[in-house]
């Protein structure tokens, strides 16, 4: 037997309905059964018909059927000229009875039925010698006028009754007709996919169009086949797959002027649905007979009845058996009987019952209990009679149905109730976790899994996502969320969260937005056809971590020294430090910022000459080692992918040195990639979204692995241990000047950032984007705010400035800093997190040759050693004695330690043991100052 779904094999033949299933030997090269056949095609033996040519008057010739047109029988001659089935049968007087009326066909058997012997006839009264050359009238000899009236009037209608199945029959065992119809391996039936999350249990999203999962045959619970056999085909395993005398009722009735009705068997039914023919002609009907005829030659009675389970609709949005079997119960029918939640005698008949008639109609309410209680019952009842009526027919082995089953006495209570409005086949789409559903297809397609058999179904996707973590995500990052930090603000403000595990690039939390449809802020959007649309907003300070990497992996230190005063390149303006100049830097001096100081106060000059040096196509490179894989075009809003541009190439598009300090678009999901190679001490883990993907064994039915597919880890070491070792150090500093540290002291790294406001409607200071990236060792993730509206002229979204609950500009450390807090406290907690340190801090990447562009200042004089003005002068080494004689500045020596900048200006003070300072004391003793904003990032 071929499985279910190949393709038929060739040898395949066509066969006339037989009281067996048995094969056509292989040599036979007429194609046909040479077996008598049922008697509903039988004919006395005699003459020879010819088939397909020229008959002599009297004798009995079949010609070409059509099928449709009108059926002729011309009095007297005996002959069916040209038979057409379907249309309006003209029945003349009883042929004579002639030589050559029935016998063998020259190629196959001439199936016209024989009028009543009765009448006269080969072998009936009048034809003393049985060879059929009586003369016609004996039989009237004996018959009265209106007992002949009678019976021809029996005769006509009689004919005129099955003269269709009786032409139907002849066609189906002729050449012309039989030949004709092909039988094709019915394709392999749609089923749902599902998206599972990382537990292989939680439900991220279903695709498909029928909600079906086809289970294979052998494995279904034996009470439901038997159950179904009973509602609907009692000769199921009796028959050949044609039910004679539904045929000939439908037949009557509709040439009677009654419902148009077709024939009972499973195997018809198959057929029926397997051809996708929904009309109901006597053409089709006579179709689905040689279909079902040669579906029984092919496949065992089980296979037909299993591809009917798999196949059939019991409402509630349920095809197939096991998705009836889980919409009514909450149960499969491939669990044993006997063991716990398998279905029982009970439930298996109130599935059976509902397959007549699962939906109401104008006419009737349908056979579901929820719907028509009263129908169900009396149905379910017939169906329960007939299960103990069959008891253990073939096909149903006593091995696998205990023998004497007791039918059920009670209408089961187990059923459940449904909601119509309930998802059955898109289930998950309404939800944030369906943004992963294009990744997840894109993935597949790599490996080797195609948008066509996906759309087939029947696979079962296990994914990244952690439902834990995603559910904090969802709660932090979805401004519906009653404990978002968004929630209460603007509808216009929208957000991005990405959460991925360092250790692997699993993606275990994803929120680009609350739904499917909408748009993915968190990364690319595409058209149907996978053509990009756009994603991703420019990073802002927060992209100054790969410069930073580019830069120590090419040898400068933390302590290099940068000029802030220095203007752009040729000829351009000032580099722009969000209003954060001259005195308020906290620099060692006018002009020497240390790359460290630069890093943890987010000033933009340093990365932009940083980008000079190394070149921007250089730090661009280190973004994309890191786990960059967009990033947008120094012109346009394009977005260029990284894996297929070369350094050349890279050149030539012409970035500027702005790239240093994030001016150009990348998405949330690449910038949480590019932390976890961070927080992975330099080693680079793709960002992906599939764990493994699985389908039913077709035996089994349990889910196996596809061969070829599922995650393919495949670490690279994007830069080294020293290096990230240096970068986590100094972003472990960053929470904390922003007052967002986790909770518990949980070590983090991150970095915030903004991109000013440029379009209309904006005011100096304003931002359009605002980020914080970072994490743990364990959680790596990125968050991003926005705004946008739809213009209602132009129909586009138009991007709106952000602003704090209050009024001032958002900046990465407020908003998007509380989100990033609040979630990585959480997931940290649901997903029972370590709290593991990163590495220790390193130089050992420093080439001493490297320098930056600033001006070293001089060393500050030694201290005097006795001070007659001051006689704690000295004493106290770790402190340096106060200058207020120093330069250009005024200095206080009471601790305020803020002077106005300048050497000599005023230092810190002297801090007497116990004595608290007074003032704010700056970082560096040449008397730099303190800070300007809560947040001192937001660099552009």
């Amino acid at each position: 037997m071929n499985s279910y779904g190949d393709q038929q094999s060739a040898r395949a033949r066509a066969r006339v309905p037989g009281p067996s299933a048995a094969s056509t030997p292989d040599d036979d090269q007429s194609g046909y059964d040479e077996r008598p056949s049922p008697d509903a095609y039988r004919r006395p033996a005699g003459g020879r018909a010819s088939v397909g040519g020229s008959a002599p008057r009297g004798a009995a010739s079949v010609g070409a059927a059509p099928v449709g047109g009108r059926a002729s029988v011309g009095a007297g001659t005996g002959s069916v000229g040209s038979a057409r089935v379907g249309g309006r049968a003209s029945v003349g007087a009883p042929p004579a009875a002639a030589p050559g009326y029935g016998g063998r066909a020259a190629v196959a058997r001439a199936a016209v039925r024989p009028v009543s012997p009765g009448a006269g006839g080969p072998g009936g009264p009048g034809d003393p010698d049985g060879a059929g050359n009586d003369k016609r009238g004996s039989a009237g000899k004996i018959l009265n006028k209106a007992s002949k009236r009678r019976r021809r009037t029996n005769i006509l209608t009689a004919a005129a009754a099955v003269l269709v199945i009786l032409l139907g029959a002849g066609v189906v065992g002729g050449t012309y007709f039989f030949d004709n119809v092909d039988f094709k391996e019915p394709t392999a039936e749609a089923q749902t996919t599902q998206l599972l999350a990382s537990d292989n249990k939680t439900v991220l999203s279903s695709l498909g169009q029928f909600n079906r999962s086809i289970v294979p045959d052998g494995s279904i619970n034996p009470l439901v086949k038997l159950a179904v056999v009973s509602a609907e085909d009692k000769g199921f395993y009796k028959h050949n797959g044609i039910d004679m005398k539904g045929i000939a009722r439908a037949a009557w009735n509709n040439f009677t002027g009654g419902d148009t009705q077709g024939a009972s068997t499973i195997t018809q039914q198959y057929a029926k649905y397997a051809t996708k023919r929904k009309e109901i002609t006597y053409n089709v009907k006579l179709r689905e007979a040689v279909i079902a005829r040669k579906m029984e030659d092919e496949y065992s009675k089980d296979e037909i009845l299993g591809r009917y389970l798999n196949s059939v609709y019991f409402g509630r949005g349920a095809y197939g058996v096991e998705a009836a079997a889980k919409a009514y119960f909450g149960k499969s029918v491939l669990t044993p009987i006997g063991q716990k939640n398998a279905i029982t005698a009970g439930e298996a008949a109130v599935l059976a019952a509902v397959i007549k008639q699962p939906e109401p109609t104008a006419t009737h309410k349908g056979y579901d209990p929820q719907k028509n209680m009263p129908d169900a019952l009396d149905r379910w009842k017939y169906t329960v009679g007939n299960m103990a009526e069959l008891a253990l027919p073939a096909g149903l082995p006593a091995a696998k149905v205990p023998a004497g089953i007791n039918p059920p006495t009670e209408y089961p209570k187990t059923w459940k109730k449904w909601d119509p409005d309930k998802c059955t086949t898109t289930c998950g789409n309404n939800k944030p976790s369906a943004k992963i559903v294009k990744y997840v297809k894109r993935e597949l397609r790599d490996m080797g899994i195609s948008d066509a058999e996906l759309n087939q179904g029947g696979l079962q996707i296990r994914t990244t996502i952690d439902p834990r973590a995603q559910e904090q995500a969802e709660k932090a990052a979805n401004s519906q969320s009653k404990k978002s930090p968004l929630n209460g603000m603007s509808s216009t403000y929208k957000s991005a969260l990405v959460a991925i595990d360092p250790d692997n690039g699993r993606v275990i939390a994803y929120y680009g937005g609350p739904d499917a449809a909408s748009w993915d802020y968190a990364g690319p959007n595409y058209t149907d056809a996978g053509d990009f649309v756009g994603g991703g907003r420019p990073p802002g300070s927060t992209f100054k971590i790969y410069t930073l990497i580019a830069a120590l992996a090419d040898g400068y230190g933390m302590d290099t020294i940068w000029d802030p005063t220095l203007k752009k390149v040729d000829g351009g303006g000032k580099i722009s430090n969000s209003g954060r100049e001259g005195g308020s830097l906290k620099c060692k001096a006018p002009k020497a910022c240390t790359l460290q100081v630069s890093t943890e106060q987010s000033y933009n000059f340093t990365f932009y000459w940083l980008a000079d040096k190394l070149g921007p196509e250089k730090v661009i490179e280190m973004a994309h080692k890191a786990g960059i894989q967009l990033i947008g075009d120094p012109e346009t809003t394009a977005r260029w992918n990284l894996n297929t541009l070369t350094e050349k190439q890279l050149k030539e598009k012409g970035y500027g040195r702005e790239v240093g300090f994030g001016q150009y678009a990348i998405t949330a999901l690449d910038h949480a990639s590019g932390v976890a190679t961070i927080a992975n001490d330099g080693v680079y883990h793709k960002a992906h979204f599939v764990r493994s993907v699985s389908q039913r064994d077709p035996k089994t039915g349990k889910f196996v692995a596809v061969k070829g597919t599922g995650e393919k880890l495949d670490p690279k070491k994007a830069f080294s241990p020293d290096v990230a070792a240096a970068v986590q150090n100094v972003m472990e500093k960053i929470p904390g000047i922003n007052g967002i540290s986790l909770a518990n002291g949980r070590k983090a790294i991150g970095k915030t950032g903004t991109w000013e406001f440029t379009g209309k409607g904006g005011k100096a200071g304003d931002n359009g984007d605002a980020w914080m990236v970072g994490g743990t060792k364990e959680i790596a993730a990125s968050v991003w705010v926005g705004r946008e509206k739809e213009n209602k002229k132009t129909k586009q979204m138009e991007l709106l400035p952000i602003y704090k609950p209050g009024g001032k500009p958002m900046n990465g450390g407020s908003i998007p800093g509380e989100i990033w807090k609040m979630f990585l406290d959480s997931a940290s907690k649901a997903i029972g997190a370590e709290n593991k340190a990163f590495l220790p801090n390193s130089t050992a990447f420093v080439d001493p040759s490297k320098k930056g562009n600033g001006v070293e200042p001089p060393p500050p004089p030694p201290p005097p050693a006795n001070d007659p003005q001051n006689p704690l002068c000295g004493i106290f080494q770790q402190q340096p004695c106060n200058d207020n004689n120093g330069g250009a500045g005024n200095g206080n020596g009471n601790g305020n330690g803020n002077g106005n900048g300048g050497p000599g200006n005023g230092g810190p003070g002297i801090t007497l043991p116990g004595v608290p300072p007074n003032g704010d004391t700056g970082t560096n003793p040449d008397g730099g100052g303190g800070q300007t904003d809560e947040n001192t990032d937001d660099g552009n």
